[in-house]
């Protein structure tokens, strides 16, 4: 179950981490989730893959009378600090999926994913506040609760199901609400390059461009690539990886509003990528490299520039956790921390 992987974790509640439930004595007043940035699509994998990257967000919580916001980085100045920040959204939502009166939480959170870049910037808020809320709730929520309420909050499953698990995840939405997921292992030599632009867009605009319907030939090419895609990652074929990066359903109707996109991805193939892709809805751009990404990093940043936006380029690990319990303290203590 997720809850109980997320407290495994978790050396300050030694055995009592194995209980769904708490007895009152042991319920959590504060603790600190760690959330991952995450990168849909993949190319070909419209709203079904969905990648962690190292790269986090903190949230610090303890219950409390109403409901306080503090935001560091990224952010900053600009999200909201009261009960409509989205972290205290999906603190109350895991509250009242567990049947339990919410009466506030101070919140501190400490944010490096960048917003608006297609990194999973909102993805990381719900799934932080609704792990934060299911742990001080007592922790009665289950891994595919969990996935639900995340993906319905969200509108769409791929980000927040990499946020939650980690590594690479394939995600599929049923009709009445619920989500099959699956993480995938992925080779270790590979490195995930992103080039975050200082311009930031908007899913609402991104998804307006998208057409209401593709052709039917458009849909098989996708299927193949996204196929090809996972095929060649378990089967470590690189020789595979660059045919398997293209999509016919979301990123030609993208390049309208980041025209410089073609010519970023053409350098970074240039200087080694395998493939170059936007990382969600952009405008970000994620290359997989097979080994450093240091050449590629720099072809890329080169080649914004170029293009008249400014951004910046790097490597990232591949999170293999994703959401987790870092730390967590019960009242009153039963004794000195373990």
């Amino acid at each position: 179950m997720f809850e109980r992987r997320l407290r495994r974790r978790n050396p300050v509640l030694g055995e009592a981490s194995e209980g769904a439930i708490r007895a009152p004595s042991e319920i959590v007043v504060r603790v600190h989730v760690r959330v991952p940035a995450t990168s849909a699509n993949l190319g070909p994998g419209f709203d079904a893959l969905g990648l962690a990257l190292a790269l986090y967000n903190d949230v610090e919580a303890s219950e409390a009378d109403g409901v306080t916001v503090t935001v560091e980085g990224e952010g900053a100045g600009h999200l909201p600090v009261g009960a409509d920040n989205i972290v205290a959204l999906g603190v109350r939502l895991a509250f009242e999926a567990a049947g339990r009166s919410f009466k506030g939480v101070a919140l501190r959170c400490i944010n490096r994913i960048p917003l608006g870049r297609g990194l999973g910037s909102s993805a990381a808020a719900w799934v932080g506040g609704l792990v934060v809320g299911d742990a001080l709730s007592g922790g009665s929520l289950a891994r595919d609760e969990l996935l639900a309420l995340a993906a319905r909050a969200e509108g769409h499953p791929d980000n927040v199901c990499a946020a939650l698990l980690g590594g690479l995840t394939v995600s599929a939405a049923a009709a009445d609400g619920g989500i099959t997921a699956i993480a995938l292992p992925v080779p270790d030599d590979l490195a995930w390059v992103v080039l975050v632009p200082t311009i930031s867009a908007s899913t609402t605009e991104t998804r307006a461009v998208l057409p209401a319907s593709v052709a039917h030939a458009d849909a098989v090419f996708n299927v193949q690539r996204v196929a090809l895609l996972l095929a060649g990652l378990q089967a470590k074929r690189n020789d595979a990886l660059a045919a398997a990066l293209d999509d016919r359903l979301h990123q030609p109707y993208r390049r309208a509003l980041f025209p410089w996109m073609e010519s970023v991805a053409d350098a970074a193939r240039r200087a080694g990528a395998l493939g170059c892709v936007l990382s969600g809805a952009g405008p970000s751009l994620l290359a997989l490299v097979a080994g450093d990404g240091a050449a590629v990093a720099h072809a890329m940043e080169a080649a914004l520039r170029t293009a008249g936006v400014e951004g910046r380029a790097r490597a990232y690990a591949l999170d293999t956790a994703g959401a987790t319990v870092v730390t967590s303290r019960a009242y009153p203590p039963a004794g000195p921390s373990r």
